[in-house]
Formats: C-alpha cells, structure tokens, sequence
C-alpha cells in the first residue's frame, strides 16, 4: 500500500481525532443520501453510498493534518477517486475552484486542479472500516497536502464554481487553500513567511 508523505512543520502527534462539529452533527439517512456534483459542469450527477462502494477505489495511507496543529499519523484512506467522480459530469472551462457542501450547512472551497489530483478522493472507510458518524459518514472528501478542514464531513454536494468564495471557516480567516507543508492556516500570511521575514530582521 503507497503511503503518501507531506511535510507538516508546527505539527503534533496524537492517538485519536479530536471531534469538532461547528455547526451540529446532521442526522443521515443513508437510504435517502445523495453525493452530487454539480455547478459548472455538462452534467449534474448524484451517487448513492451503494454507488460509491462499487466503484474502483483508492487506498493509501497518510496523516490526518488539523490546522489546530494536532495530526494523526498514517491514517488508511480508502473511497473513489475525486477527480474520476468529477470527471464523469464533464467540468466547464470556466471551472477553477470547487465548493464541497456538507448535510450540516458546512462549506469549503478547494482549488480544482488539488480535487482532481490523482491522491484525492472521496473517503468512505478510514483504516479499514466505515467512517464514524462523528467522523464524517458517510463520506468525507480528503487531500493530503490540505489541512482537516477542507476535508467536509458528512459530504452531500461537491459544486464546481469560476472563482474563490468563502466557506465556512474561510470568512473567519482561514486561508483560501490551506497547504500543510506551508503552513497555511489563515488568510495573508504563512507562519514559513514569518519566520523568514524574522530572521531577515534580525
């Protein structure tokens, strides 16, 4: 099995997820979920769970980044692959970024070009077995070079759009992109740009 490796400076180990749920944690009935993508695509698709578990799958393990500088180390990701679910609605040339919507009113935006890279996917078992509720099922999407928060629990639309919007946690300040190798936790400045600006001062 591949393991993924990102570097993620400022990081701590720990043994379990810490649960964050900001707006509530959803009551899914799995009979009646859907996953769609839709937005600047040809065509609006939905899938339910039983479509997502038959389809080829990706399995690989990586480290679950929090932007709260906690990470869970090798982590087994297993679910279809992001950029195949994408392509198969056929996205628009104006398509840049994408909005993942969750049951609970959650929201987060991805650059297309991180959702349609070849290690994400849309994350229906961790480790072997079906995500916990508390953890996002049924289905979370998950890219290892972003940090926890783009990776919306309890998934229900996966929406291409033309240009950044805010998301939840983006209007408090998060960064638009949130890259873990360069620390990018709020919106103007990494903390690798601080401290080089740091030592050029010194």
């Amino acid at each position: 099995m591949d393991r993924v490796e990102v570097k993620n400076p400022g990081q701590r180990y720990i043994s379990n997820f810490i649960i964050y749920d900001a707006l509530g944690e959803p009551e899914i009935d799995l009979n009646r979920w859907r996953l769609c993508v839709d937005g600047l695509v040809k065509e609006k698709r939905c899938y339910s769970f039983d479509d997502l578990e038959s389809m080829p799958h990706i399995t690989y393990t990586a480290d679950f980044n929090c932007v709260t500088k906690w990470s869970i180390k090798d982590v087994v990701w297993e679910g279809p692959s992001l950029s195949e679910l994408i392509g198969r609605s056929v996205p628009d040339q104006k398509a840049s970024w994408v909005m993942f919507w969750s049951a609970d009113g959650y929201s987060t935006p991805v650059p297309l070009e991180y959702a349609l890279s070849d290690k994400a996917l849309v994350a229906i078992r961790v480790n072997g077995a079906s995500l916990k509720k508390e953890n996002g099922f049924p289905a979370r999407p998950f890219i290892p070079d972003l940090y926890g928060w783009k990776s919306a629990k309890w998934l229900t639309l996966i929406e291409l759009i033309d240009d950044y919007r805010d998301g939840y946690w983006e209007q408090y300040g998060y960064h638009e992109i949130g890259r873990v190798e360069n620390e990018e936790r709020f919106k103007g400045f990494t903390w690798k740009s601080i401290r080089r600006n740091s030592r050029r001062s010194d």
